[in-house]
């Protein structure tokens, strides 16, 4: 059954609902849109009440009063249930195994934060293990376009409510193509980062080492957006990472892209080779260099994560659960787990050799190269045809996803176009780390050739060039500031960065070319250190400093400057890794009878030694004439 959803009572994309939102009652929208959402739709296992809604509202209000920036100001979205949510109950799709989470995971907090408002909890495959979407207790979650044929998975559900306009954006997670192979399948567009961007603190673990939260959105804009905002170092996520933000860049005229010289398509059905080749031919127009490339490292690479030892840390992730005698699982997720006892601490470590020494090979061969490009399936089975072959079948679908983050690389889907038959087809683009801002131009840049389908509803849109998107409204802006002393995390200051709308990005450590001061102030003042930086370079008068850096959303760094008392004000650092960041400089007469405390290596230690002191240390003078005065605060 082929079916076109048409949601005409509220708007579809972000930026849609971000001016829908500043007319009218906001709240009033939203309780219309939970209201017509289904508990019995197999692409739900919990939906929020709506006095959840109504406390949610709640809080965006209270941030919106302090002057929070909120660029996801009452927008809806949901979540995929292996991810935590306060107010509803977490499943991973195996209701033996439900938990009520204590508090948000860090990723929906940061989302929350930025004015969202949760929808619901979405199914998945069991433990998000599968690509199908139909290993699920909650049902089969269908196809958006035919209901014969599967959802993709495992973010089968989180897919499925945005195809149909349920929701603007969503969250799933991808390990070996959950939050690509759904997008594919559902018209829609599927951004998986780079491992550790996302923090997956509150996320149900499948194979931790390589878990990526991802996003799916509409349009490329949407997903580059909550990226954008989502993706921050978390202290407390031990695989989480410093985002390695690259500035907006330009694609080249002419793009190198390596396609694949011998496309495996497992002898399906003809419509989803002949859509790949149509694809190539307007990626080829659009002036892209396509280059066809031996594939078989990368081939060999996929079959590492279920035929080898990785799939022995889905294992891990639910072993105490797994060994109950009354634990409820699906049975093929049950199977597939249990296999995982039989690889040994040696299987693993020859595995992982091989893996670096291939990763190593890929990246050599792939070097020269600005994108791979890949159908993001070469198969499109029907919802009987993966009950007839349940691990045949799914083993096909993760072809073009499984060595995506066995590489640390990221990747995007893009809708590209709709087959003869009226499903969809989708491909994905694939670069090294770090790499969403350059995947987002090149997605759009091919959605934006011309007018197409809006996941599966009757409505019909043309994406946005990289170049406009870097203009609009919707875009975050945001700066990065470092921070020394009365500002950091836990002290006096730091309630103005968080009423301006900054949010914690990472600890970090200066060049070993500073020396580290307390300033002079008034007697029960607040103490404030300041940072000097070394002149001529020499490390042997300096040292490394340890610094917090937060982003500040650019539209309220006014504000929060104007809290700033001279002689301070904006000037720059230099980082351990030479890069440079903003920070507070002071005025060289700030440094008039500081005394040096380079010695504790940072404020926080500073200040914790000094609470342990009865006297206080005379201060060392500065010599203005020996060092570069260059001073940076809080």
């Amino acid at each position: 059954m082929t079916t076109e959803y048409a949601p005409a009572s509220h708007p579809l994309t972000i930026l849609d609902w971000k001016l829908a939102q500043k007319t009218g009652d906001p709240l009033s929208r939203l309780l219309s849109v939970h209201e017509s959402l289904d508990p019995a739709d197999p692409a739900w296992i919990s939906l929020s009440s709506a006095d959840h809604i109504r406390q949610q509202w709640h809080r965006v209000l209270q941030l919106q009063a302090k002057g929070h920036a909120l660029p996801l100001f009452g927008v809806p979205f949901a979540v995929k249930d292996n991810i935590d949510a306060t107010g509803l109950a977490t499943t991973a799709a195996c209701p033996d195994f439900s938990y009520s989470p204590a508090e948000d995971a860090s990723v929906v907090r940061i989302i929350k934060a930025a004015g969202a408002v949760l929808m619901g909890k979405t199914n998945l495959d069991a433990f998000a293990t599968g690509l199908v979407g139909v290993r699920s207790p909650y049902g089969a979650v269908p196809n958006t376009f035919n209901d014969k044929y599967v959802s993709g998975g495992s973010s089968s559900g989180s897919a499925s409510v945005v195809a149909r306009g349920l929701v603007p954006f969503s969250l799933g997670t991808d390990t070996a193509g959950s939050g690509r192979v759904p997008a594919g399948f559902n018209n829609i567009v599927g951004l998986k980062p780079t491992r550790g961007a996302l923090s997956t603190t509150g996320v149900v673990p499948a194979c931790r080492t390589l878990d990526c939260v991802s996003i799916f959105a509409l349009v490329v804009e949407d997903a580059k957006l909550v990226f954008d905002i989502a993706a921050k170092y978390d202290p407390d996520d031990s695989f989480s990472r410093p985002v390695i933000r690259n500035p907006p860049m330009s694609i080249p005229s002419r793009p190198r892209i390596a396609i694949c010289d011998s496309p495996p398509w497992f002898g399906g059905d003809r419509q989803h080779h002949d859509s790949y080749h149509q694809a190539l031919e307007g990626a080829t127009a659009l002036g892209w260099d396509i280059q066809p490339n031996d594939f078989s490292l990368l081939f060999k690479l996929s079959s590492f994560l279920y035929e080898g030892p990785w799939v022995a840390e889905r294992l891990a992730a639910i072993k105490t659960f797994i060994q109950r005698p009354d634990a409820g699982i699906d049975p093929t997720v049950r199977g597939i787990i249990k296999d995982a006892s039989k690889f040994s601490a040696v299987d693993f470590f020859t595995a992982e050799y091989s893996r670096r020494d291939l990763a190593l090979a890929v990246e050599n061969q792939f070097q020269h190269y600005d994108a791979i490009l890949v159908p993001t399936t070469p198969t499109f089975p029907t919802i009987e045809q993966v009950h007839q072959e349940p691990l045949l079948e799914n083993s096909r679908l993760g072809t073009f996803t499984n060595f995506v983050n066995l590489l640390d690389w990221s990747a995007i889907s893009v809708p590209a176009g709709l087959r003869s038959d009226g499903l969809p087809f989708g491909l994905t683009i694939i670069s090294t780390r770090w790499q969403e801002e350059k995947l987002c131009q090149l997605g759009a840049q091919f959605s934006a050739s011309m007018p197409r389908k809006l996941g599966a509803t009757n409505c019909k849109s043309q994406d946005l060039p990289m170049s406009s998107l870097v203009e609009t409204e919707t875009s975050p802006s945001t700066s990065q500031l470092v921070i020394v002393g009365a500002h950091l995390s836990g002290f006096p200051l730091n309630y103005q960065l968080k009423d301006s709308g900054a949010t914690f990005n990472r600890t970090a450590k200066t060049s070993p070319l500073y020396r580290l001061y307390e300033l002079s102030s008034p007697a029960h003042a607040i103490r404030k250190p300041g940072l000097k930086r070394i002149a001529g370079g020499s490390t042997m008068l300096g040292s490394s400093i340890d610094v917090e850096i937060w982003d500040i959303p650019s539209e309220t760094l006014g504000k929060f400057m104007a809290f700033i008392p001279p002689p301070l004000a904006i000037g720059s650092v230099e980082m351990s890794d030479g890069s440079w960041v903003k920070g507070f400089v002071c005025e060289p007469w700030g440094l008039d009878d500081a005394m040096d405390i380079t010695a504790s290596g940072g404020w926080r230690a500073h200040m914790a030694t000094e609470a342990g002191k009865k006297n206080k240390i005379s201060p060392q003078k500065t010599n203005g004439h020996q060092l570069h005065e260059i001073l940076v605060e809080a």
